[in-house]
């Protein structure tokens, strides 16, 4: 199979990072050593990979592939915030090489996909990089972006779940229910829960979750706001609640987590973009 293609004695080392640019950031030239998953939440990027400009949108996980020339340019008007996921192999064969050309520029970030990237950081500053754990969930995540490509996700969006999407994105800090978000896009609830599942694979309740929460791991990060203030801007009534859901996704605490990313963002900014 497509996502069997590559085998854990095969893989050197793994990491995972996450990174804002300002408005008008750039990086590179550089030559991608790795197999690399970049997972853009916010802003826009433009990759040029042998001279040759790809566009990648937000809500979009991209493949970097080995031994090409790669240059970055992120929005002008806007942060653009991505996480990645590399993994380092041994001198990839003929036979792997040829898989990983099979396998497109990008497509959506599933909530799996999210999922793995979240346990990857949450494990970075507790096992190096060369432990089996964090090199296994290196080769789950790029047999997930095999797999997602080709099996049965659709590949284009229903522009009601689009829109309902927005919806959220732009409202995640209200008090949002499922009868509101179906009632901006003119559909029932039960309707929306169907489509969200059939092309998100999650319903609408628990994308804005998983949204409030990815929100509020960039507060974490790169602010210095108290944990209840970053609670309140992420939609939790509760300090007490955004903690529970926050170490129920990743392990650790807020406040840990923040620790973490501050003591390690700069090593993780010299491995990847």
């Amino acid at each position: 199979m497509m996502s069997d293609f590559l085998r854990i004695p095969d893989i050197l080392h793994a990491t995972a990072g996450t990174v804002i640019y300002p408005p008008g950031g750039r990086f590179g030239p550089r030559t991608q050593p790795d197999i690399q998953l970049v997972l853009l939440h916010t802003g826009q990027m433009t990759v040029y990979i042998d001279d040759v400009p790809h566009e990648a949108q937000p809500g979009h996980v991209v493949l970097l592939k080995p031994g090409h020339m790669e240059q970055f340019f992120f929005a002008k008007a806007q942060e653009t915030w991505h996480r990645w996921i590399a993994v380092h192999m041994q001198k990839l064969t003929a036979e792997q090489l040829a898989h990983l050309q099979q396998l497109p520029f990008s497509i959506p970030i599933s909530e799996n996909m999210n999922r793995l990237t979240d346990l990857m950081l949450s494990l970075r500053h507790s096992q190096p990089d060369t432990a089996e754990v964090i090199c296994s969930l290196g080769l789950a995540a790029i047999q997930l972006y095999a797999s997602e490509m080709s099996g049965s996700r659709p590949q284009d969006t229903h522009p009601s779940v689009s829109q309902a999407v927005a919806y959220i994105e732009q409202h995640y800090p209200e008090e949002l229910t499922l009868e509101q978000i179906a009632r901006c896009v003119s559909l029932s609830p039960e309707h929306l829960v169907r489509l969200f599942r059939k092309y998100e694979n999650v319903t609408p309740v628990k994308y804005l979750w998983h949204y409030r929460m990815l929100k509020a791991n960039e507060l974490l990060a790169q602010t210095g706001l108290p944990i209840g203030d970053v609670a309140a801007r992420c939609g939790f009534k509760t300090s007490f609640h955004f903690a529970r859901m926050f170490k129920q996704m990743t392990g650790m605490t807020p406040s840990a987590y923040r620790r973490h990313n501050w003591d390690g963002l700069q090593n993780e900014k010299s491995r990847g973009t």
